[in-house]
């Protein structure tokens, strides 16, 4: 099984930026989980499929009960795309789950 490729879009890259060095560490450590298999259900991490409407399907990975990153997965390029990541309180408001 071939890896995916993590990429990080703006939101989550100026996440990263502003966080301390120890979150930033945690983040980084568990997006490369993402690598292996982004999909729920299996490889490891709390990922799940996000109830969302809209062209992509989107998952969150919830990162040390502190933070999600939001995510969607493009198959035919092996690519994962990290879109956001925020403190895990927002996610639950925004996505109801």
């Amino acid at each position: 099984m071939s890896e995916y490729e993590v990429l990080l879009g703006d939101d989550a890259r100026e996440f990263l930026a502003a966080a301390d060095e120890k979150t930033t560490r945690i983040c980084k450590d568990n997006l490369r989980k993402l690598a292996a298999n982004p999909h729920p259900g299996r490889g490891t991490g709390d990922k799940e499929k996000l109830p969302i409407d809209g062209r992509r399907d989107r998952y969150r990975l919830h990162i040390s009960r502190t933070y999600t990153a939001i995510y969607t997965v493009l198959e035919d390029d092996q690519e994962v795309r990290v879109l956001e990541i925020v403190p895990i309180d927002e996610a639950h408001k925004r996505y109801g789950f």
